[in-house]
């Protein structure tokens, strides 16, 4: 199976990473015991500019978590079908070929779930099988693109979506200075990706196989703390050093399995969870020749996106920098579990 098209939506709002940064710093006043540590820390997210839900003003007028839940569906709707007609016209697909919907989020929730109300609102076939998950955060993206092969693997005829909504700002808690949020603050942005996985035919990548990797005992080093105050961000500066320690081998032990190994890949599609990650990821892998740009260059220009963000840098691959054919790639996200993805690509 190929993946057949991607595509993107965001909303109106964009805000630069110096704009952003003022205004929290307004906004927490005295609460900062040091200014001068939000400006270091934001300055150094290798962030540019970041989409968000709404305006500054917008974010000071919810007062519970109901609230902006409520908000995250009101634009995760016009998102989430905005990124699907998106990813169908570059597939030269109409909505009645979507047969299966599997979508991810870590930043709302609803009963029934963005999927089910997408599927009313925009028409689509009443036995579409739908699959919604939470709880995956950053790896979201490449989980729901192995799921989407399988079930494409399982029906080779059929064609399914994938759809990631991410409005990370709807999750920051504008009373809590800790570190964890604000260098969550200077991170996240908000948008909406989708991706199409069908049959053979096509020009995108052919999906060849995929490996999950769990992390016993490594719980806390990314997710929610989840309280009558929303989502809390649980960030460890553990991560980078685990992913030191483990990656090259997870990888190799992959690429082995197929009788291949790194310098047989020449695309990698990775999700740009912030510098030290991308860093580490590239001390791991040993990666000395920019191989990792598009992430870097996502990253400053969407900040990161939760699950959404290795979709976005697939995008930017398929549309702008696309390997000849031929070449091996490896989509590869971690979040929490903590866990990674691996998904093993031919272009």
């Amino acid at each position: 199976m190929r993946i057949a098209s991607v595509a993107s939506a965001f909303p109106p709002n964009v805000y630069t990473q110096q704009e952003i940064t003022n205004a929290l710093k307004e906004r927490w006043g005295d609460k900062l015991a040091k200014p001068e540590v939000l400006d270091r820390l934001h300055a150094n997210c290798g962030v540019r500019k970041r989409h968000l839900s709404f305006t500054f003003d917008r974010y000071l007028q919810f007062k519970t978590w109901g609230e902006s839940n409520r908000a995250w569906l009101e634009v995760a709707q016009d998102l989430g079908e905005q990124a699907i007609d998106g990813a169908l016209k570059r597939a030269d697909l109409t909505r009645a070929d979507l047969n299966a919907i599997f979508f991810v989020s870590i930043t709302g929730v609803a009963s029934p779930s963005l999927d089910a109300k997408l599927v009313n609102r925009m028409g689509l076939r009443s036995d579409i099988k739908r699959t919604p998950i939470f709880g995956l955060g950053c790896v979201g993206g490449a989980i729901g693109l192995t799921r989407a092969a399988d079930y494409v693997r399982a029906y080779p005829n059929e064609n399914a979506v994938l759809l990631s909504v991410e409005l990370c700002s709807l999750t920051i808690q504008l009373g809590d200075v800790a570190m964890p949020n604000i260098i969550a603050t200077g991170l996240f942005g908000d948008g909406a990706v989708a991706t199409i996985v069908g049959p053979q035919a096509g020009t995108g990548p052919e999906i060849l196989a995929s490996k999950s990797v769990f992390y016993p005992e490594t719980e806390d080093i990314m997710g929610w703390d989840v309280s009558e105050k929303g989502f809390g961000i649980i960030l460890s500066a553990r991560l980078p050093d685990l992913i030191r320690a483990r990656l090259r081998s997870d990888v190799d032990s992959f690429l082995a399995s197929h009788k291949l190994s790194r310098s047989d890949l020449g695309s990698f599609v990775l999700h740009p969870g912030g510098p030290k990650i991308l860093q580490a990821v590239e001390e791991a892998l040993e990666l000395k020749n920019c191989e990792l740009a598009p992430s870097w260059d996502c990253l400053a220009r969407y900040g990161n996106l939760s699950s959404g963000s290795v979709l976005i840098v697939l995008e930017e691959v398929m549309q702008r920098r696309r390997p000849v054919p031929g070449t091996l790639g490896l989509v590869m996200a971690m979040g929490p579990g903590f866990c990674s993805e691996m998904v093993l690509i031919r272009w």
